[in-house]
């Protein structure tokens, strides 16, 4: 038995029979209370009957009575308002600083023992990995596990947005500053994202509006930025790129960050450093007030036309300077455009929403989101095996939440899926 399954039982009232205290006094739940995540009793606001006395204050949960003493509340004020000790086993009277017994329910005849059965197999399935009830989701409404996954991507949006606060409090409070920064980030991938997002704040939006509608000096501009244009080259283009970035350094005295930070190791070549910058080049110079354009957006395809960007022609058959390759476009990937709407896009748009009070922008970051195709990766096919196919992005990211921040750390008591598996007597485990 653990502590966190009986703050479940209690929180939920999953409590067969009438409730008494261990000196027989009967119990009503009018409100079990809010759980608390902080230091202090496990529940605050509560609303109980006890022996026909109401009364208003927080609850205690332990599994043993004696580790009320163990666990140092008896000297401890912040317990003082406790009304109703809740423990599984009952071997230790408490008794409080007026001189009474505090009012203990021992959970042992109170709670189905299906319920627990339940719930150890949903925790001790063999691989933390993977979904511990992906065997039993056929017990699962269609329409409840939806209407999970709309409340999930919510979540999982709004974790994003904490990259969107931290470029938005660092630009002080400029949008557009912030789209341009987040917008680099993702272009960056896992991999090069931070080193990108370095890149754009080392490069100031004014150096990029003055060279907008000359594309190669943009290039040269980022490139040079970037710390790649040091050194001997034997290509005509990087020689160009470096005269150009040498004239405009002398001009605004920018300094490069670090060429050693970019990494390409394990990377397709397609997403090597030099081609996402060329391509964001390109990206920047087709696009005017970028966060102004994305706020107008009515449909998925209208921010995927933002993206529609391919390197310079060097690039057709290169992947880094002076190394000739494979000729093929250097197109901006579908996936890669996708990815950045999701990380980027999405999280810009709610945030904005939120930040404002304007529902609307929230609503078209859902809408746009739900435009996009499921994305497939080790996950979404873990709950494709398990009978569970994402519709569109919006369904595939909010599995990813599930899987990530409640499967994987086996959090099945705070998960609506694992609620219903869990109290339904009929489950086996």
């Amino acid at each position: 038995m653990t502590e966190v399954f009986l703050q479940y039982l209690w929180q939920h009232q999953l409590l067969e029979g009438a409730l008494a205290t261990t000196d027989g006094q009967t119990i009503v739940v009018e409100r079990a209370g809010d759980l608390n995540r902080d230091a202090g009793p496990d529940f605050v606001n509560s609303r109980l009957v006890i022996g026909g006395v109401k009364w208003a204050g927080n609850v205690e949960v332990h599994v043993k009575a004696s580790d009320w003493k163990l666990h140092g509340h008896t000297t401890d004020k912040a317990y003082g308002n406790v009304v109703l000790h809740v423990v599984y086993e009952h071997d230790f009277d408490v008794v409080t600083e007026n001189g009474s017994v505090l009012p203990t329910l021992e959970l042992k005849t109170f709670v189905p023992e299906v319920f627990w059965r339940n719930y150890q197999a949903l925790v001790s399935s063999a691989n933390t990995n993977e979904i511990p009830c992906g065997g039993r989701l056929n017990g699962i409404p269609d329409f409840v596990f939806g209407a999970y996954l709309d409340r999930l991507v919510v979540e999982r949006i709004e974790r994003k947005t904490d990259t969107v606060r931290r470029l938005l409090s660092e630009s002080n409070g400029n949008w557009e500053q912030c789209c341009y920064w987040m917008m680099a980030h993702y272009f960056g991938g896992k991999v090069n994202g931070f080193t990108f997002e370095l890149l754009a704040k080392a490069t100031d939006m004014r150096y990029l509006a003055r060279w907008k509608d000359n594309p190669k000096r943009l290039e040269a501009l980022l490139m040079g930025q970037a710390g790649l244009l040091d050194g001997l080259f034997n290509d005509d283009y990087p020689r160009e790129l470096q005269a150009d970035y040498e004239a405009i350094q002398k001009g605004t005295g920018l300094q490069p960050i670090a060429g050693y930070l970019w990494r390409s190791f394990r990377l397709r070549p397609s997403s090597f450093p030099a081609i996402r910058i060329s391509q964001f080049a390109r990206f920047v110079s087709q696009s005017s007030h970028i966060f102004a354009t994305m706020l107008e957006c009515k449909d998925v395809k209208q921010l995927e036309a933002m993206f529609d960007v391919e390197a310079a022609d060097y690039w057709h058959d290169h992947y880094q300077f002076d190394q000739p390759s494979k000729p093929s476009t250097r197109h901006l990937g579908r996936i890669q455009v996708g990815l950045i709407i999701i990380n980027a896009c999405i999280p810009l748009l709610f945030h904005y929403g939120v930040a404002t009070g304007q529902q609307q922008y929230k609503d078209q970051a859902l809408m746009l989101l739900a435009q996009l195709p499921p994305e497939d990766n080790r996950i979404i096919r873990t709950w494709a095996a398990c009978g569970r196919h994402p519709l569109n992005a919006l369904q595939s990211q909010a599995m990813l939440e599930l899987s990530n921040e409640y499967c994987k750390n086996r959090r099945c008591l705070a998960c609506q899926i694992g609620y219903r598996l869990i109290k339904n007597k009929l489950y086996e485990g």
